[in-house]
């Protein structure tokens, strides 16, 4: 009888045990179970087949400074992609500075009037420069030796300089600007239209834009967009 009670009390005490043990456990597993949960949520990917495909900025660096730039207006696929680049083309519209839509489809009929249309955009090339001479420097130092010294103001408040023949910038003009700022080599019009380029420095890297003579008729607008889109992709100044 003794040993039938004994028995009866342990059976009763290892219960009570086990029902002691059940809320622990049971609350470590709700526990883990949530970890599990919020670990899989934070880590599972959320964004869709077009956001991959085609995010709005691309932060990228050339010459170790970092740009942020939209992966539509690079030119050139393989440069489509972050990190680390020695150069990067793009385009833009102008005036508007949007991105470029997709290219378009161009049969016999229309290939002929494609060739026609204007330039309608503004060119951009972004290049490491290795510590090579500055854009402002090339300026001020290396233009002056094959400028002629006659000015001409072909816009209000646009200067113009021409370089004379036989130099390394022949059939070639400098207009330049105080308010708002703009300093463009520009070719003269021949066979083809004449372009332009002009060229700042921000960081490891040399900013290139190019675009068509005739724009400066409008170079205020110029000026206005190349400073714009300097910030766009990059920050203001000193940032």
């Amino acid at each position: 009888m003794t040993t039938l009670s004994t028995a009866q009390t342990i059976a009763r005490g290892s219960r009570r045990h086990r029902r002691r043990l059940i809320a622990p456990i049971a609350l470590a597993s709700a526990a883990a179970i949530g970890a599990i949960a919020l670990v899989a949520y934070l880590l599972w990917p959320t964004w869709g087949t077009d956001a991959a495909s085609d995010p709005a900025r691309l932060p990228l660096s050339v010459g170790g400074t970092l740009f942020n730039v939209p992966p539509m207006a690079i030119r050139m696929k393989i440069q489509r992609h972050t990190g680390p680049q020695e150069r990067v083309d793009l385009n833009f519209e102008f005036p508007s500075l949007a991105v470029p839509e997709g290219p378009k489809h161009v049969s016999a009929d229309t290939v002929e009037d494609a060739a026609m249309q204007p330039i309608s955009r503004i060119f951009l090339s972004i290049s490491a420069h290795h510590d090579a001479m500055a854009p402002e420097v090339r300026v001020t130092t290396i233009y002056p030796r094959y400028l002629d010294q006659a000015t001409t103001s072909p816009q209000d408040g646009l200067t113009m300089q021409a370089f004379r023949a036989g130099t390394p910038y022949s059939n070639e003009d400098r207009f330049f600007a105080d308010t708002p700022h703009l300093d463009a080599r520009c070719t003269r019009d021949g066979a083809t239209p004449g372009m332009c380029l002009s060229e700042r420095r921000i960081g490891g890297a040399d900013l290139t834009f190019r675009f068509p003579r005739n724009w400066l008729a409008q170079w205020r607008d110029v000026a206005d967009a190349m400073d714009h889109l300097a910030v766009q992709l990059h920050g203001p100044k000193g940032s």
